[in-house]
């Protein structure tokens, strides 16, 4: 579990979190993104993870569709 920072909102934490996740490959293209198990995983609720995950969405980093669900679609490090 990551820890909060003082003045910083959570999802943000959350957000270079996942950000991380996905520039590293830890997350790869197609990884589905489960909002119910990243509340769990960071000890918070979903609407803080949502937060988070709609900034990556707006940013590129995943697509949500509904009755899916959110999955990774940025890569990073292929040429």
């Amino acid at each position: 579990m990551i820890e909060r920072q003082v003045g910083i909102p959570f999802w943000k934490t959350i957000r270079d979190e996942l950000q991380r996740r996905i520039e590293t490959g830890e997350y790869g293209p197609d990884t589905l993104i489960v909002e119910l198990r990243l509340a769990e995983e960071f000890g918070t609720s979903r609407i803080t993870v949502r937060k988070a995950m709609e900034w990556l969405r707006e940013n590129g980093y995943i697509a949500t569709e509904v009755g899916v669900g959110s999955r990774v679609i940025k890569t990073f490090g292929e040429k």
